[in-house]
């Protein structure tokens, strides 16, 4: 299966770099034409990804009409970038049949859409799938054993994609729920920033634990009310991706969390880093969604109120802290 990746930050590059294994031919795109430049000629991505050598096999590039013979065609690049690159990708790929397959997470602003809808929109004619789990890319570049979930309406091609891209040290499994596996990939972000500010507080392993126990109610909640399945926000999508996310130090929407918490200002730390903390753009897209269906999201409303309100996190943590006891179950 001919495979094209479109971002070349540090998840576009893991995925490349483990494709690639055994001589597979990849095409690598990215915007920024000086980095893809300087790519190709180390083979490593120094800013996002450093350490991994990309294979020979690898073809590096800023052309998007170089992926226009590809049977797979797979989009890592940030949330809000996705409806504009998929608009040019269209111009670029015209009649291609190939399967696009998101591995974004996040939100529309705005339209409250998830990527796969951007997509479909752009790519009536195409297969839309979407590939989520507890993926961290510095643990998939350094192959580590890692498990993820694929999900697409037509069983068939989600099987071909497992057989495609799965591996003993990348092991896929299937869905025919999208919806449930794409919503659980972006609320999490939201909640790591939350539980992030918990640590930067000092709250505790007891807080962070109960923390990470409500928001995945919260998620339950809010991913139904959107069209998802309860029990598969408890699958790798939801639970899996909310536990690692939450906790690891490597998560980048637990470090802005965490940032947050010991006091730096959010324009500060987003000025530090190169990378996108996709909880920052969904915490504002879910805000505006739960509005829209009336229901409760007490964590998404008070971490949308501190990156967008300028509220203080110990303000908001200790509201959080203060609810009205009630039973578990809801």
């Amino acid at each position: 299966m001919n495979t094209a990746i479109i971002g070349a930050g540090g998840w576009g590059t893991a995925l490349a770099g483990l494709w690639a294994k055994g001589g597979r031919k990849i095409v690598l795109w990215g915007h920024n034409a000086d980095r893809i430049a300087r790519m190709e000629k180390t083979r490593e991505n120094s800013d996002y990804l450093p350490g991994l050598r990309l294979p020979d096999s690898v073809h590096i590039t800023s052309e998007l009409s170089h992926c226009a013979a590809a049977d797979l065609i797979v989009l890592a690049t940030p949330s809000k970038a996705l409806r504009n690159i998929a608009a040019h990708l269209a111009k670029a790929i015209g009649a291609s049949r190939a399967v696009l397959l998101s591995c974004t997470k996040g939100i529309e602003h705005g339209s409250g859409m998830r990527m796969t809808e951007i997509l479909r929109e752009t790519f009536p004619a195409n297969k839309i799938a979407v590939l989520s789990g507890p993926n961290l890319a510095t643990e998939v570049a350094r192959d580590l054993p890692t498990a993820t979930v694929i999900a697409c309406d037509d069983g068939d091609c989600a099987a071909r994609l497992q057989t495609a891209l799965g591996s003993p040290r990348f092991r896929v499994y299937t869905s025919l729920d999208m919806v449930s596996v794409e919503l659980g990939g972006a609320l999490k972000n939201v909640f790591a920033i939350a539980t992030g500010i918990s640590d930067g507080l000092g709250l505790g392993d007891n807080a962070k634990a109960a923390l990470v126990t409500r928001s995945l109610a919260e998620l339950v909640r809010f991913g139904v009310a959107m069209g998802g399945t309860a029990n598969a926000f408890y699958g790798l999508s939801g639970a899996g991706d909310l536990i690692l996310t939450c906790c690891s130090e490597r998560s980048r929407n637990h470090t802005v969390g965490q940032r947050l918490g010991r006091g730096e200002p959010l324009p500060a730390i987003l000025d530090s880093t190169k990378t996108v903390a996709e909880g920052i753009p969904t915490a504002r897209s879910a805000w505006e969604c739960a509005r829209r269906l009336n229901i409760a999201t007490p964590i998404t409303d008070q971490v949308y109120s501190i990156l967008y309100k300028q509220k203080k996190p110990a303000v908001a943590l200790e509201e959080l802290l203060k609810r009205e006891p009630k039973p578990e179950q809801g």
